[in-house]
């Protein structure tokens, strides 16, 4: 019998698909061929708002309850839908805390939003791809112009009110080649909590019965990796120039979570789902209350049932998403069996399994050589960090001990 799913995470989608801005390379836009109602109903009603907050309170052994609001773009809905987010909280929490976590493209973010947040204690993701030049070369408006500006307009609120945020960039076709570029961006405007996702999708040259071209790893056929997709060895490369940098010089006052995540892994603590050994606790919640897997799994041979009809933990530890959660194991490439790295990369996202293994089969991970690549360089130094940790170095003497150990040489060599 398959273990159950003790704890997990509803991610919430007030407006579903719908967003205000219109960046090429999300794969959620098209999520509305799948909701035709949409155009008309997108927002969540309060019915759905109300068994949502109510379910996954109740549904949760933890004596705290995250709720994680995304998108699309979560400001939508208006502040008076999270005004009643909060007060349904308050009412059905009992004596368990709460933790908001809200995702945001930041262009809607002025100061009556920014007062909002903090006054009710919301962590913000910031959703920002680097510079100018990297951020508006693929998140632009629906009318094709910059949306640059309005981010940092919404992250000046968000610092006048002393919010609480950190920044999910997309590591992209263009922003690759600029490693520094953007970790010393990022640092200029006071992100201490960084997290860099890489990007690949694949587009199919007809769309499916659903509408989407934009496909799952299991599509069989005609299709081709997008022009924005990074590559698998430039994202590893790309993840070592900033670790390197990091390890020496911002070790302890910059958080990169790619980075925090492997050494949590390499000591037994919980990790993100990316790198665990199956997966399926991290489901969604659409506008209407349908509930699926996975945010990347959003397909109607996915979707588990409603939070309008279903219990939340009954629906996570049901048959349909414990099978969905091995499976990750279950269909682990053949190459990743003997891999020295296995342990804290899993063969990655079920999403990105689509290459051709050794065996002939299409499991291994596109960003397998990349994982390779970072991995290899990183884990010698993370190890050795947290053998330092251990001993209660100072963080001086931790830098200063990998730097004259790793890097000292190099330079001198």
């Amino acid at each position: 019998m398959m273990a159950q799913i003790a704890n997990f995470q509803l991610m919430a989608k007030p407006s579903g698909s719908v967003c205000n801005i219109n960046c090429t390379y999300c794969f959620y836009l098209e999520k509305e061929h799948l909701y035709p109602e949409r155009k008309n109903r997108w927002k969540m009603d309060g019915v759905t708002l109300k068994n949502y907050i109510f379910k996954n309170i109740t549904g949760q052994k933890a004596d705290v309850v995250d709720f994680i609001w995304q998108g699309g773009e979560p400001t939508l809905p208006g502040i008076d839908f999270f005004r009643e987010a909060i007060r349904l909280q308050n009412y059905y929490r009992g004596a368990k805390r709460i933790n908001n976590f809200f995702q945001t493209n930041g262009t809607n973010i002025d100061d009556e939003w920014a007062s909002f947040l903090k006054e009710n204690h919301f962590l913000v993701g910031l959703s920002i791809d680097g510079d100018r030049i990297s951020n508006d070369t693929y998140r632009l408006t629906r009318t094709g112009k910059s949306t640059y500006d309005a981010v940092i307009k919404g992250l000046e609120a968000l610092k006048r009110h002393q919010v609480e945020f950190n920044t999910l960039t997309v590591v992209n076709a263009e922003n690759v080649k600029r490693p520094m570029d953007v970790y010393n961006f990022l640092k200029r405007i006071g992100s201490r909590y960084m997290q860099f996702i890489p990007l690949v999708e694949r587009r199919a040259s007809v769309a499916d019965e659903n509408g989407l071209t934009l496909i799952q790893p299991d599509f069989s056929g005609q299709c081709s990796v997008t022009e924005w997709s990074v590559p698998a060895k430039a994202y590893g490369a790309f993840l070592n120039t900033i670790f390197d940098h990091w390890i020496t010089n911002d070790l302890g006052s910059v958080f990169v979570m790619n980075f925090e995540q492997t050494m949590a892994k390499m000591v037994g603590q919980a990790s993100a789902c990316v790198i665990n050994e199956t997966c399926g606790g991290n489901l969604i919640v659409e506008a209407n209350g349908d509930i699926y897997s996975c945010d990347h799994f959003v397909y109607p041979e996915h979707k588990l049932g409603n939070i309008n009809h279903d219990s939340s933990e009954e629906l996570v530890n049901s048959p349909k998403n414990i099978a969905f959660g091995h499976g990750k194991l279950k269909n682990i490439s053949k190459d990743c069996i003997n891999c020295t790295v296995r342990s804290v990369c899993n063969g990655g996202c079920p999403k990105h399994r689509f290459n051709i293994s050794s065996d002939g089969r299409p499991n291994r991970n596109y960003f397998c050589d990349g994982f390779a690549l970072h991995l290899h360089h990183a884990l010698p130094k993370m190890q050795h960090l947290l053998e330092l940790i251990q001993q209660n170095r100072s963080l001086a003497k931790i830098r200063k001990s990998l730097k004259k150990e790793y890097y000292h040489k190099r330079r001198n060599g």
